[in-house]
């Protein structure tokens, strides 16, 4: 008998939904999908709060009143914005306007979301029919009561990863892989304080900081986060992921001007931040940067932001032992062009680089660059001091298709629990092939290049290599090679002077 195999829910919902897109691009078929599932959200929220007060309306309560859902932090849900009066109407040809017309009373509502909802439902090219199966669809997802928030937020995270995939390069613009995220959090450890990521996409550094918290039985409130994103249709994914996941989002802000020429964070101090920049930007208006005060290790390039972005972070680190993790193009640890060499010179030399990881290739959605992580911290612990962890796990990882990789959990915990042994000073020690902690000295040695294939050398073989049999082996093959390509050629001749007589 055969066995059964179990797809998982989110699985079994995006290959449905992915069936009803037809004609329409996964870039503007993300947020026809996402939109409905956030309404999905906030509906449930809604009427769960709501059946709460029907049965206090003898104690004065209104379930119509909206002050009394923003008070628990619930969206308010207009009559018919509500998913199960939308479902009801599904089969309406004019459903589309419909659904257009929920977004915009739900902004009204509910300042937080004025500007954020997608209100894509009445084009042209999306058909009514389709739409009403996708409305039933995401309607019909099943679960545990009091789980609505749980399986809805991993829906939701689960097709914003596989919309990127859909996209490809495009679609890296506005999501970081899991797994990158994932190994991020694992060695920040992000437990407590302020979290920042200023350049943070549909929010997936955040989100995955909140499942740190919880799965140590940490305490949500002990950290904040600030965000910033350039893109406005991606900054609407963000807020709408972190809302989902009742994310407190007033400090993730938007401006289309960027980081660098529109700081909405002058004054932040963060303790951890966590960041996936654009890899070597040649487009971040350098040329009217030169005179920053956040250029305290000198000037970067104009052609190229990678070394803007690490003194970016510098300059917004806690000077009580603020840390950093974030992922560059591995071209950066070694570049020698228009001052990246003296910049990254006076980093070591201030003690700054913690720690360096080389990525497998083929991880990213939007880019063939190699990556590499850095960690950086302002005040180094007494055991690391003067050192820095190379990590080579360029052999880690598994394949997902035929252009992509992935790190499963026990890639991610080896890199983490290493990073995590040296940086406590227990049961740490140099793997030759994998980890080595080096000194400034040694890194001076290298010209303070930061490729850590240069410090961790190669792996010593399992097995001892014995020339003479490897050698006899070869020369086997060879001649049998040879013998058999001699006797092709003979029966070749034969079979032309056949052919000529």
């Amino acid at each position: 008998m055969a066995k059964k195999v179990e797809i998982k829910l989110e699985d079994a919902l995006w290959k449905s939904a992915d069936k009803l897109r037809k004609n329409i691009d996964a870039a503007e078929y993300k947020h026809i999908v996402l939109g409905l599932i956030f309404l999905r959200y906030i509906s449930d929220s809604f009427m769960q709060k709501y059946e709460e007060l029907l049965k206090e309306q003898s104690e004065g309560a209104d379930p119509e009143d909206a002050d009394e859902y923003l008070a628990d932090n619930i969206f308010f849900v207009p009559e018919k914005s509500r998913y199960n009066y939308i479902r009801d109407n599904a089969k309406n040809p004019k459903i589309g306007k419909m659904l257009d017309e929920a977004m915009d009373e739900i902004e009204k509502h509910n300042d937080t979301l004025k500007g954020v909802l997608p209100k894509v439902y009445a084009k042209d090219n999306l058909d009514s029919k389709c739409l009403g199966e996708l409305i039933d669809l995401i309607g019909n997802i099943a679960f545990d009561t009091g789980k609505s928030a749980d399986v809805l937020g991993h829906v939701f995270e689960y097709f914003l990863g596989e919309f990127a995939l859909a996209e490809g390069k495009q679609g890296g613009q506005f999501y970081t892989p899991k797994c990158v995220v994932e190994l991020l959090v694992a060695m920040l450890e992000p437990y407590k304080g302020r979290v920042f990521d200023p350049c943070c996409g549909s929010g997936g550094m955040f989100v995955q900081s909140e499942e740190f918290v919880k799965s140590r039985q940490g305490r949500l409130d002990d950290i904040s986060i600030y965000g910033q994103e350039s893109n406005q249709t991606t900054y609407k994914l963000a807020k709408m992921n972190l809302a989902i996941r009742k994310i407190e989002s007033s400090q993730v802000i938007w401006n289309n001007e960027g980081s660098f020429l529109n700081d909405a964070h002058q004054d932040l101090k963060a303790d951890f931040i966590i960041a996936n920049p654009p890899f070597n930007d040649s487009d971040w208006s350098g040329e009217q940067l030169e005179q920053d005060g956040r250029w305290k290790y000198g000037v970067p390039p104009a052609s190229n932001a990678n070394y803007a972005w690490i003194q970016h972070f510098l300059y917004h680190l806690s000077p009580n032992g603020g840390v950093a993790g974030f992922v560059l193009a591995k071209g950066a640890l070694t570049s020698n062009t228009t001052n990246e060499a003296a910049i990254r010179k006076a980093l070591i030399e201030d003690d700054l680089i913690d720690c360096i990881v080389n990525l497998p290739a083929k991880l990213f959605l939007n880019t063939g660059i190699p990556a590499s992580l850095w960690f950086i911290r302002r005040q180094k612990l007494p055991n690391t001091a003067k050192k820095t962890l190379f990590i080579d796990a360029r052999d880690l990882g598994t394949m997902i298709n035929r252009r992509n990789k992935t790190l499963n959990k026990d890639d991610i915990n080896q890199i983490a629990n290493t990073y995590k042994a040296w940086k406590n000073g227990t049961d740490y020690e140099d793997i030759k092939g994998f980890c080595k902690s080096a000194s400034i000295d040694e890194i001076r040695e290298l010209s303070y290049v930061l490729t850590p294939g240069r410090y961790v050398g190669l792996a010593d073989s399992d097995d001892e290599f014995d020339f003479d049999t490897r050698f006899n082996e070869l020369l086997t093959k060879l001649k049998s090679q040879i013998k058999t390509e001699q006797e092709l050629s003979e029966t070749i001749l034969k079979n032309l002077e056949k052919i000529r007589i």
